[in-house]
């Protein structure tokens, strides 16, 4: 302030000796009355200047607290704290633009939850023990810490039950129990039973030397039978059941005859064709239900059939219609047969997992093939130039390819999701179609083990039997919802939803379908032993003939006949009907 006035002062003459100079006459400044004003006022009272402080009013903690201040990081509260104590800020004063909802500490929608488990086993045997002992553990001791004193309730009683639970103190009274009982608790591991005493050889019987021996041999036999059958295979056998198997001219059955009326050896179709409406012949001979019939190649005048009893017989379908020879050799029932292009070999498959070749004239088996899974269908290749080639449909979901000559498997066909039932070569051979348990219809080009086309909608069942008809064109597949549903069998394999033949019962069986040669009828049976004829244009059930006492698997029309057709049953029994 002294130096400020200093200035001033030293100011003041300067610019004075410079008026007075200009002017040549005027006042002093340096005159101490002309600046007494300038100068701080000494010994009379001082003046003090007022603090300024824009911070606002802020209590003092002690201000706001109305009882203990809680930390939040506690577990456990000793006292019974008011509602503000509660709600109380943790720092600073209270926000006034909080709400009470805002204030209280929330780490979920709903609230707070703090981070703890308890097994629902423990709490529980906890639950349980204080109802029923009048103590539990207290849940804020760690079970390492556990000693008399981390108990509640009635501690004097967890003393002297030493701290058991309900459970424990339940199985110290069954111990006690088993103790009066029958021993030792640890001995209840050894014990016998009751009946243990009679066991002694001294007192139970022995068998004797005979006994022993006989039952060793049951006992070796059941282990036997339980193994594998590869282990025992059947034994092959043929048995000729006419007394010539050549004629005069030294031909044998094979030959196709030539006095039966119609000339067999041309493809000529008959030009219309009948609905059959009696029996006019029944070969009989299978003990079992009959699960498949194949006539011969191109003339028909020869019959095959497959049998539930293990056999496969072979028939006359003219003239005496007598029983020509029997094919033994499978352990287990036939399911399907299949003759190659010249009739001369068939191959039959087994429920005991193997595959044969035959010689159809001599009954001798040629060759064995099997993959160790049951072949549900068999077929040859139809063409002349891969005679040597056949695929079954197998158990395993595969479509097997074997090559004859080499005995080995050459391609498998491995895209449907459940067991293969059906077979059938379409556009001039060069693809094939199969059904299977997954509700599916598949496409392949042969040798192309990646199908080409898949059907398979929502409303579709299981297709177990499929027919390729006369002309080429259509396949009937024989659906599990009772109903004859009929494919395009080239191009597209569309479905055909203006043919579909219905009024018969055969869910649950694989009852063969098959069409007149005419393609004017369209013929099956049914799980009642029922021959059902449809006609092909209206889709409308003609005729219905109770043809077997059983299911009626399979029905075939002659392919040179006008109203020739033979059924089979699982009552064992072959039908002709005209």
């Amino acid at each position: 302030m002294s130096s400020a006035i200093e200035s001033l002062v030293s100011y003041g003459s300067d610019s004075g000796s410079e008026n007075e100079s200009e002017s040549g006459s005027g006042h002093d400044i340096a005159n101490p009355d002309a600046t007494a004003h300038l100068k701080p006022l000494t010994g009379g009272p001082t003046m003090t200047l007022a603090v300024l402080n824009a911070a606002p009013e802020v209590a003092v903690k002690e201000g706001v607290e109305t009882g203990k201040h809680l930390d939040p990081s506690l577990k456990e509260v000793t006292f019974n704290p008011t509602f503000e104590t509660l709600f109380a800020p943790e720092f600073g004063p209270v926000n006034p633009f909080k709400s009470q909802q805002m204030t209280a500490p929330r780490n979920m929608l709903s609230g707070y939850a703090e981070p703890a488990h308890l097994n629902d086993f423990m709490f529980e045997r906890e639950r349980r023990t204080f109802s029923t002992f009048g103590y539990a553990l207290d849940p804020s001791v760690g079970t390492a810490e556990v000693s008399t004193t981390s108990y509640i309730g009635a501690v004097d009683e967890a003393e002297k039950n030493k701290g058991l639970t309900v459970f424990e103190a339940g199985a110290k009274k069954t111990e006690k129990r088993k103790k009066v009982k029958g021993g030792e608790a640890g001995e209840i591991e050894t014990f016998l039973g009751p009946w243990a005493k009679y066991a002694d050889e001294k007192d139970g019987a022995k068998p004797s030397e005979e006994e022993q021996k006989e039952l060793d041999e049951i006992t070796a036999k059941r282990q036997k039978k339980g193994r594998n059958e590869e282990e025992a295979p059947a034994e092959e056998k043929t048995v000729l059941h006419v007394k010539d198997m050549y004629d005069y001219q030294g031909r044998s059955y094979l030959h196709v005859p030539q006095d039966v009326g119609i000339n067999l050896r041309t493809a000529d179709v008959p030009d219309k064709c009948y609905l059959p409406k009696k029996q006019i012949h029944v070969w009989s001979g299978h003990t079992k239900g009959v699960s498949a019939i194949r006539l011969f190649p191109a003339s028909g005048h020869l019959l095959l059939s497959a049998s539930m009893d293990c056999k496969i017989k072979l028939w006359e379908v003219y003239n005496e219609r007598r029983c020509i020879r029997t094919f033994i050799g499978h352990s287990k029932a036939v399911r399907d047969i299949c003759f190659n292009n010249s009739g001369t070999q068939f191959m039959s498959a087994a429920y005991d997992r193997c595959l044969k070749l035959w010689d159809s004239e001599t009954g001798q088996c040629i060759s064995k093939f099997t993959n160790r899974k049951v072949p549900y269908c068999v077929k040859f290749n139809p063409d002349e130039d891969k005679q040597n080639l056949f695929v079954a449909g197998m158990s395993d979901k595969k479509i097997v390819q074997w090559d004859i000559r080499t005995n080995e498997v050459v391609q498998e066909y491995d895209r449907h999701l459940g067991a293969v039932n059906t077979i059938t070569f379409v556009d001039e051979n060069r693809r094939f179609v199969s059904t299977s348990d997954d509700k599916s219809l598949r496409v392949w080009e042969w040798d192309i083990p990646v199908d080409f086309k898949y059907i398979a909608e929502p409303s579709m069942h299981s297709m177990p039997a499929v027919t390729l008809s006369p002309n080429g064109k259509w396949l009937a597949c024989q659906s599990m919802d009772n109903q004859i549903l009929i494919f395009g069998a080239q191009n597209r394999f569309r479905l055909n939803k203006k043919k579909i033949f219905k009024g018969h019962m055969v869910a649950g069986y694989a009852c063969q379908v098959d069409f007149s040669p005419d393609m004017s009828y369209v013929v099956s049976g049914d799980a009642d032993g029922k021959l059902n004829i449809w006609d092909w244009k209206t889709t409308k059930l003609y005729h219905r003939i109770k043809a077997h006492d059983k299911v009626c698997i399979s029905a075939l029309w002659h392919p040179h006949e006008t109203s020739k057709v033979i059924t089979c049953g699982w009552d064992g029994q072959i039908k002709l009907w005209d």
